[in-house]
């Protein structure tokens, strides 16, 4: 299966997924309906793969596996939402659409990342998954990837820096949190949703994921900056604009290159032993270095 097909093999499944229990609830019906412009507005379902691509390396993926596919795509939903509010990063486009907070209003698109957020973790506890030990592992692992010590800490950081002067090191940590983290838990919550439990292969997989979600981070820099309005699909140098720290800022463009690079030659040798079930991972890490979007 090669990444287009891999690709489409995912974002059918989870968003079958997401579909099926993302059911209308009568009472404020417009909240529905922003949660659903946001979770379905042509997003590439990266985390998702991720998940996927990583359960493939031990098991076929299960149902346990596609809620948590699920779970991750609704947290990184509800954390684009709130991203483009405008006391955040104040974005009008969102893939190529009117952000969230646009389309409906900024309360509406507020209560959408809430809804949206705590959907993720009624996915993870349905008690019809049936392996409740488990389920509760996967819970924890998405609440620190998501949360303090995580996605919300990297925000803040990055809040906190804007018009600031930031060495290397701080930038990193930031997207550690920020961008990192979410990544890591998606690898990781696929492996553990089949039954991983060896420690060796999983510090192998967070290795991958920590080279990839930095690489990704550093690649969406370079393309706010060389790409275009309508094929990011949002403002073009908004980051540049806003005065936050960047990779091309501190390493130059050729220097943020260079990194990305090497990223990714860091996460395929890290995930390569696993042999030729870690192929959709290793175009995965191509993909996002060559990505323009």
């Amino acid at each position: 299966m090669n990444l287009d097909q891999f690709s489409n093999y995912a974002r059918q499944r989870v968003d079958c997924y997401l579909k099926q229990t993302l059911d209308l609830y009568q009472p404020a019906a417009s909240l529905q309906t922003a949660m659903d412009y946001s979770l379905f507005n042509g997003g590439k379902r990266i985390r998702p793969m991720l998940t996927y691509a990583s359960a493939a390396l031990f098991a076929e993926p299960t149902p346990l596996t596609d809620a948590c596919a699920a779970a991750i795509e609704s947290i990184h939903a509800y954390s684009l939402i709130h991203d483009d509010l405008p006391a955040m990063d104040d974005d009008d486009l969102r893939r190529g659409k009117p952000t969230c907070h646009i389309q409906f209003d900024e309360a509406t698109a507020i209560l959408a990342g809430d809804a949206l957020q705590t959907f993720a973790f009624e996915l993870l506890s349905c008690p019809s998954l049936n392996q409740a030990q488990r389920q509760l592992q996967l819970i924890q692992e998405l609440a620190r990837a998501s949360g303090r010590h995580g996605m919300v800490t990297g925000q803040m950081i990055d809040l906190s820096n804007v018009g600031q002067d930031i060495n290397i090191q701080a930038l990193e940590e930031m997207h550690a949190h920020k961008t990192g983290a979410l990544i890591r838990a998606s690898v990781r919550m696929g492996a553990i949703s089949v039954g991983l439990e060896d420690a060796n292969q999983l510090a192998a997989l967070d290795d991958y994921a920590n080279a990839i979600g930095l690489a990704f981070q550093v690649q969406d820099d370079i393309i706010d900056i060389t790409s275009d309005t309508q094929t990011l699909g949002k403002t073009q140098f908004a980051d540049a604009d806003a005065n936050k720290p960047t990779y091309p800022k501190l390493l130059g463009l050729e220097g943020a290159k260079k990194l990305a690079k090497n990223l990714n030659q860091q996460a395929i040798e890290k995930i390569s032993p696993f042999g030729d079930a870690a192929q959709p991972l290793i175009e995965l890490a191509n993909y996002i270095i060559g990505r323009n979007h």
